[in-house]
């Protein structure tokens, strides 16, 4: 009948069919090249399932990607549909206002979000839930806050216990990094508040000729170690400052983070800061609480830990 087939192709579990009958009708649906309508199972069901992620406005590596495959997968086995949105040049507010024009049942945001404004209208269109991922919380939303200045305090307090007093910190050239850069900076003169240890900018594009630049005046900068925001740019700079002679890490103690396996197959191997995000299942339990529990107060939870990890470029 037409409702078994519906029971069965939308998993209802308050009905008890058997599993031949299942079979059945999973079979006859492949056979006829049926999919389901996702804007008809919205009406019926008062929200859709689609989750709404903003494309990241910085570039995003590998320990980024890694979090977003897990995020989508433990998304998907709760059925939900992750849908990445591309909003180059919109913002804040207004870039909320195009979010809700796919009336989304979650919104995660990564790095800068919507002011509390925007987690309203959102909320107006359908939005069961506004999660934010950054060093502040949104009034309305809910929050998972990830302060990066602890992981330039950790990666610059191991150099000045290993007896490095010039540090130098890199600071990418590249847009939308300074929303991490900028805290992990902070993190590196705290780290040295207090000490006789210096923390000098280091400006650097992820380029090669940007790298063999600044090691070609490194003996000026008079420097003894140096935090590179992170593995990729702690493996471009250290490339660059063998060629042009510095020994790493005698001449000059490196480290980055991210804790990525290049990192690893390097000689020296990169001392780096292990960053502890979030797991994939747990933010898609939150996503999956909230949506069914839309009127609950947002959680704010701290949920960035950096350890470091000595290896022998430190």
């Amino acid at each position: 009948s037409r409702a078994t087939v519906s029971y069965v192709l939308n998993n209802a579990g308050a009905v008890r069919i058997s599993e031949p009958t299942r079979r059945r009708v999973h079979d006859a649906a492949r056979e006829l090249g049926y999919v389901p309508h996702a804007a008809a199972r919205s009406l019926r069901a008062g929200h859709s399932r689609t989750v709404l992620m903003p494309a990241p406005s910085f570039p995003a590596g590998p320990l980024y990607s890694g979090f977003l495959s897990e995020l989508q997968w433990a998304l998907g086995r709760l059925d939900y549909t992750v849908v990445q949105y591309g909003s180059v040049g919109l913002h804040g507010d207004e870039a909320a206002r195009a979010w809700a024009e796919l009336r989304p049942v979650a919104v995660l945001v990564p790095g800068r979000g919507p002011g509390p404004r925007g987690v309203e209208i959102l909320k107006r269109s359908g939005a069961r839930a506004v999660v934010t991922l950054g060093p502040e919380a949104v009034e309305g939303a809910h929050a998972l806050l990830m302060d990066h200045a602890v992981v330039g305090h950790r990666a610059v307090r191991h150099l000045v216990e290993r007896g490095r007093r010039r540090i130098g910190v890199v600071m990418p050239a590249e847009d939308g990094l300074e929303f991490f850069s900028a805290p992990r900076l902070a993190g590196a003169r705290d780290a040295v508040r207090g000490t006789d240890a210096t923390v000098t900018e280091l400006p650097l594009a992820h380029e090669e000729r940007a790298a063999a630049r600044l090691a070609d005046r490194w003996d000026s900068l008079g420097l003894d170690a140096v935090f590179a925001y992170n593995d990729e740019y702690a493996m471009l700079l250290m490339r660059a400052l063998q060629d042009a002679g510095v020994r790493v890490p005698g001449d000059t103690a490196l480290i980055g983070a991210d804790d990525l396996m290049l990192g690893r197959l390097l000689r020296p191997r990169l001392s780096t800061v292990h960053l502890e995000l979030p797991s994939g299942r747990d933010l898609a339990a939150l996503v999956d609480r909230a949506v069914h529990d839309p009127g609950a107060a947002p959680e704010r939870r701290e949920v960035l830990g950096a350890t470091v990890v000595h290896r022998e470029s430190s």
